[in-house]
């Protein structure tokens, strides 16, 4: 069985990595944490990562994901809050993991003993995504304050998240309270933060030397995972004229090629995910169902890259589609392939039904 399938062009892939890397690296020596959780750390991609000297940390939020890229050399960073279960996995397969709650630092400290490790942590701030991160600043000091008395536990940075919950654009004043608070705890508690990660793809927008906005040269890290695979910064979605945005392609084949009405004949209720479907009669129209559905891939996140095509609907194993501009063109069997969004891109790799192909 080949269909339905992401190709993926590796090629493209190390062109994005190798320019958008050197980019940022050329903005005051960033180093880079490129996130893997949109491909499920597939080993066939990591390889191309460990291979991009611009490229010091693999970050990903699923231990699972670690574990089986073992015998990769750059370090890895949990970016997902360990839950208090999974901490014996944290410190055997991780080297770092962003943090907010001193109950489960403290629990990391006694694993880390055990383990006969120093697992390195960096405190997440909430700066207004209301996403992760301790909001108080009292609260972030009193943070400080116990982790630097664990033995096994070694405080090196502080980090942010931004645009992922609450879509906040980070702006050179948000930033800077990161760097606030890192000039604070370095002079309280005595201590060299020296990971100051400042954000992920929606930051990279502060290094185009048009914009108003600047990056604070205090910023030491950025997580990256959207811009490298699909070749944009995510404040504003602008796409980078030197980069790929067409690395990965979804592509499924025609198990259905008829015509019939554009409107369901009978009482309509609510479909198979308990939602009542709106629809536009226009007539008759060439439908055609394509072997993928709603279990894989969220329809509104694909899109034909055959302009001509209209997805109108979907079911859990089926994807509908108005052939109608084009339905000389296609017949059962043919295949149609779709452009992906990160969360489909995301939603195709989870997904065990969908094959990977690397070209």
């Amino acid at each position: 069985m080949q269909n339905p399938r992401v190709v993926v062009d590796l090629v493209k892939l190390k062109e994005n990595l190798d320019f958008l890397s050197s980019r940022i690296k050329k903005n005051n020596n960033i180093s880079v944490t490129a996130i893997t959780k949109s491909f499920s750390a597939h080993p066939e991609i990591i390889s191309v990562y460990e291979k991009c000297e611009g490229i010091d940390y693999l970050g990903d939020s699923r231990i699972e994901n670690f574990i089986k890229n073992l015998e990769t050399t750059k370090e890895k960073v949990l970016v997902r809050i360990p839950m208090i279960t999974e901490i014996p996995e944290v410190v055997k397969y991780t080297d770092v993991s962003f943090n907010t709650e001193i109950k489960v630092i403290q629990k990391l400290n006694e694993e880390a003993k055990k383990q006969n490790k120093t697992h390195k942590i960096l405190l997440m701030v909430d700066l207004g995504d209301l996403r992760e991160g301790i909001f108080e600043e009292e609260e972030l000091y009193s943070v400080v304050e116990q982790v630097v008395q664990l033995n096994n536990i070694k405080l090196v940075g502080l980090g942010v998240n931004l645009t992922c919950y609450g879509a906040v654009i980070p702006t050179e004043a948000i930033l800077n309270r990161l760097v606030y608070y890192k000039e604070k705890i370095e002079a309280r508690f005595k201590v060299n933060l020296t990971m100051i990660s400042g954000g992920n793809s929606s930051s990279i927008y502060m290094l185009d030397p048009d914009n108003p906005e600047n990056l604070p040269k205090e910023i030491t890290n950025l997580r990256i995972g959207e811009a490298f695979v699909l070749g944009r910064e995510t404040a504003y979605g602008k796409d980078y004229k030197e980069m790929h945005q067409d690395i990965f392609t979804l592509k499924t084949e025609i198990v259905e090629y008829k015509t019939k009405p554009s409107y369901p004949i009978g009482e309509v209720g609510v479909d198979a995910f308990g939602n009542k479907p709106t629809f536009v009669d226009k007539g008759l129209m060439k439908r055609g169902i394509v072997g993928i559905g709603q279990q894989d891939v969220d329809k509104m996140t694909i899109h034909p890259l055959d302009s001509r095509l209209e997805i109108v609907g979907a079911s859990s194993d089926h994807l509908i589609i108005d052939f109608t501009k084009a339905e000389n063109d296609y017949q059962v069997g043919d295949e149609v392939s779709f452009g992906l969004d990160y969360g489909s891109l995301l939603n195709c790799f989870t997904s065990e039904y969908v094959k990977k192909e690397f070209i």
